[in-house]
């Protein structure tokens, strides 16, 4: 059974050393770093079989770039217009926790706005120091899930995650008065009769190699008819 995993879920989040951290929005690729280890001939007069002789050398980090869609004015198109001239901070989180880290001087920022398409922006950073690389973790939530729509016979109920690290996969389970309500695990609920007068909530769980968790959003509202 493969492992393999899709794109979906990574997060890249950047600051300036030691500063707030910002989360780079709507990234759809990003090319890691990518060590590469200098050679240095050291090839001299009595070179067994004049063979040329190397030995290792400095590891350069290589580069590092994001694709994404291009908000003007947003939060990641200031932090990224402002990059320029000192190092970042940058971790970029996989969907089953693994966490690469490193510190990155940006090389180039550049936007494309088409006529028939989507704005993008593309963002280069020379890696500079070492890279450091996490263990596989479970799931964390900062901000816990929570019920979107209004309780009510026959009014669609949608989960909304809140949002987590650590994972790009979720399932759900909608529970009335604390109670799990069979067969209600999709990431909407439409309320029925016998929902009259109590309250739903759903519970999020997010799963990844490593382990998972589940989060429940607090209730709302009873229902109506």
């Amino acid at each position: 059974m493969s492992n393999a995993m899709i794109g979906h879920g990574i997060v890249v989040r950047m600051r300036p050393v030691a500063g707030a951290w910002t989360t780079l929005a709507e990234v759809y690729s990003a090319a890691p770093p990518s060590d590469s280890d200098d050679l240095v001939d050291v090839t001299h007069y009595q070179s067994p079989g004049r063979r040329r002789e190397y030995v290792s050398g400095l590891v350069d980090g290589g580069d590092v770039s994001f694709e994404m869609n291009h908000v003007p004015g947003s939060a990641t198109d200031l932090f990224m217009a402002a990059a320029s001239g000192s190092p970042r901070e940058i971790e970029i989180t996989y969907p089953n926790g693994v966490k690469l880290s490193f510190n990155g001087i940006r090389q180039s920022y550049e936007i494309q706005s088409p006529v028939d398409d989507k704005i993008t922006a593309t963002a280069s950073f020379k890696v500079t120091g070492t890279v450091t690389q996490s263990a596989a973790a479970a799931p964390t939530n900062s901000v816990a899930p929570a019920v979107a729509g209004l309780p009510k016979v026959g009014v669609v109920l949608t989960a909304l995650p809140g949002e987590w690290s650590g994972t790009g996969q979720f399932t759900y389970q909608w529970k009335k008065g604390g109670v799990n309500i069979g067969g209600a695990t999709t990431s909407t609920y439409t309320p029925i009769s016998g929902d009259i007068g109590a309250a739903i909530s759903v519970a999020v769980t997010g799963t990844n190699t490593a382990g998972s968790l589940t989060v429940t959003s607090t209730d709302t509202i009873n229902v109506v008819a």
